[in-house]
């Protein structure tokens, strides 16, 4: 009997091992897993930029609103590196589309070197192969800030989503990215 019961022992400890050696299932995570998002969050100064933004897409009759979705567009080094404001322009016929993002950056110099870096890099090849073809991209420098808004007119469901262009158009300096 003691023989038994030491055998099954023996086989559960045998069957436990063997299930936590299983090659199917992803190791447990060593390290803290990073997020989509920077660490650091964006001042009380891009409510001034947001402010801006919803007056200039007013003129269009467009409307600006805060979201919680995480959107990535392709980015150069320091605007994936900074923090930032996700914002959304109402579009009923395509309400996947219009975000603006608003990177912060210490200083107006830093933002002006930021804009200028996404631009070069959207007109190299990395930079190219990852938006459509015929993707326009509007970067503005507004003070410390980089708006940064990109929509592809070809394949657009919303009519006003080119008011979004224009009205970004109107705020700041711009970056020019050739298409």
């Amino acid at each position: 009997m003691r023989r038994i019961a030491g055998l099954i022992g023996a086989m559960v400890i045998l069957a436990v091992a063997a299930v936590g050696c299983d090659p199917g299932q992803a190791p447990a995570p060593s390290a803290p897993v990073a997020t989509v998002r920077p660490a650091a969050t964006v001042t009380p100064a891009v409510g001034l930029i947001r402010a801006e933004l919803a007056r200039a897409l007013g003129t269009q009759n467009l409307i600006l609103t805060d979201t919680q979705s995480v959107i990535r567009p392709s980015e150069a080094a320091l605007l994936a590196d900074a923090p930032r404001a996700i914002y959304q322009v109402v579009l009923p016929a395509d309400p996947t589309k219009g975000y603006v993002v608003v990177y912060e950056f210490p200083d107006p110099a830093r933002a002006a070197a930021a804009a200028a870096e996404q631009q070069a890099w959207l007109a190299t090849g990395p930079g190219r192969v990852q938006r459509p073809q015929g993707t326009v991209t509007i970067i503005r420098q507004v003070g410390s800030t980089v708006v940064y808004y990109d929509w592809l007119p070809g394949a657009s469901r919303d009519d006003s989503a080119a008011g979004i262009q224009t009205a970004l158009e109107a705020v700041g300096v711009g970056f020019p990215v050739p298409n």
